[in-house]
């Protein structure tokens, strides 16, 4: 099975690169991948936790103001790594792109810690998030070309839902680091900042022995490198005792030069190749970010306001919270797999959506307490969080291999975008808590939009499950049959 020509002539080459890559077993290849790259949400969760329990405000003399800006520069520099580096990770490599983010991250938010000034702070919470945006495009296009079309589901759940081992991580550690009888005030949120980049620095050696996506050297004119790196994944699998099949030949795929990928051909793409997928990735990434925004920025003040909970012991009530969204992923992540894609992700959304609703019709009739309406939030959200994990996985399985990392970016800042505005809309109706109807109101909105996206992924969307992603969806640069042979 040898290249027949370079690619980008006329030419067609033969590959079973695709096809050999999802027949593999579950070995220690494919853990190295899930731990080597799925550190990343981990380390979002735990910036966000760090940050948003503050800290440095004694320090720097901030404002309230500023220090809630202090949130928005990071998600603002989110949003812009993802549009910059969603379309070089489709450029130039997952690779190269899973190195660079990384290292901007620990850098940026390990000079953070030393920050003398309010702009200098602001300056390195941007960057960081650069790179954790970055992350995102890189790291999701390659765990879905690296892992097996039957486990792709659950893997790619499990590891976005690690953001909330993260955010326990970073809960925990402000226990201890934002107690002035423990740590110093002006020491205790700079060690904060260095948790990230030391969990990081561990990370990035693993990561320099993780591959290139096969996938996208096949499509980019590098086949010959693609079937190489396919036979050293094998090599090592049979080095674990397995005795692979052989993949027969008519799994195999013709590829050719693909086109360029101007601003209009993607927008073709998205608009006219695939408005029905483009509208699925948009309804279920709004919809969870939505809620996702609206609940959590403001459960604290839900405790507060309307079950006189102390600021400072709301932090009890989120780590059941936390743990609720951190299992969801682990436990239901296989069944998106078995069960399907689209059965799934309507269940999900619409129990969350109804037991979101229900908790909304107790808590205005003054039934639940501060215990029993965070219980609720803790199913509810066991539901969401698979399902908020299942829209990243959709968006990133359904279109083009060429233009993967772009689609994560597109539709993850659209996402952040409209979940921007949940927590200042939930804010307004919690007002100063002496009445519940708007905020009830809230909630059913809420459940609804959650409803509504299940049954949007029901009628719109693809049974991805158990195929492969050429399957899915057709490459840009596969061969058209009569060019095919």
């Amino acid at each position: 099975m040898t290249a027949a020509s370079a690619a980008g002539t006329a030419t067609p080459q033969v590959s079973l690169v695709p096809a050999r890559m999802d027949r593999l077993p579950w070995t220690r290849f494919h853990w190295s991948i899930v731990i080597g790259l799925g550190v990343s949400w981990i380390l979002d969760g735990l910036e966000i936790q760090i940050v948003s329990a503050g800290g440095f405000e004694q320090t720097l003399q901030m404002t309230t103001s500023e220090v809630a800006l202090t949130g928005t520069i990071y998600l603002i520099g989110q949003v812009v790594g993802a549009l910059y580096f969603g379309r070089l990770t489709d450029k130039i490599g997952r690779k190269r792109l899973f190195i660079l983010t990384l290292a901007i991250y620990l850098l940026a938010s390990g000079l953070a810690g030393f920050s003398f000034s309010v702009w200098f702070l602001w300056i390195f919470r941007f960057i960081a998030g650069l790179g954790i945006g970055g992350e995102y495009t890189a790291i999701n296009s390659a765990i879905d070309e690296l892992i097996p079309s039957r486990y792709r589901g659950r893997v790619d759940i499990a590891v976005n839902g690690t953001y909330w081992g993260g955010a326990m991580i970073g809960a925990t550690a402000n226990l201890w680091l934002l107690d002035p009888n423990v740590i110093a005030v002006d020491w205790g949120w700079r060690i904060g900042f260095f948790i990230g980049p030391v969990l990081g620095l561990i990370i990035i050696y693993l990561r320099r022995h993780i591959p290139e996506s096969p996938r996208w050297l096949m499509t980019h004119g590098k086949l010959a490198e693609a079937e190489r790196t396919v036979d050293e994944i094998e090599a090592g699998v049979r080095r674990e005792g397995v005795t692979l099949s052989e993949v027969p030949p008519e799994k195999a795929m013709s590829i050719v030069e693909a086109p360029r990928l101007g601003f209009r051909t993607v927008s073709g793409i998205f608009l006219k190749k695939y408005p029905k997928r483009s509208f699925l990735g948009f309804s279920m990434m709004v919809t969870q970010s939505f809620l996702y925004n609206a609940i959590f920025f403001t459960y604290s003040l839900v405790l507060q306001n309307f079950y006189h909970i102390s600021k400072a012991d709301t932090s009890v009530y989120f780590f059941p919270f936390a743990v609720g969204n951190l299992l969801g992923p682990l436990i239901l992540g296989p069944f998106f797999d078995t069960i399907g894609r689209r059965k799934m992700i309507l269940g999900t959304y619409g129990f969350a959506g109804l037991v979101l609703a229900i908790s909304a019709a107790l808590f205005q009739a003054g039934t639940l307490n501060a215990t029993t309406h965070t219980i609720f939030w803790c199913v509810s959200f066991f539901f969401a969080s698979a399902g908020a994990s299942s829209a990243y996985l959709t968006v990133s399985e359904i279109f083009p291999l060429e233009l993967r990392g772009q689609a994560i970016s597109y539709f993850f800042a659209i996402s952040q975008a409209a979940g921007a505005t949940a927590p200042a809309v939930f804010g307004v109706l919690i007002g100063d808590g002496t009445t519940r109807g708007p905020l009830t109101i809230g909630y059913f909105v809420g459940a609804g939009i959650m409803i509504a996206g299940g049954l949007i992924a029901w009628f719109c969307g693809v049974n991805a499950e158990g195929q492969s992603l050429e399957d899915v969806a057709d490459p840009l640069s596969k061969a058209p049959a009569a060019a095919a042979g």
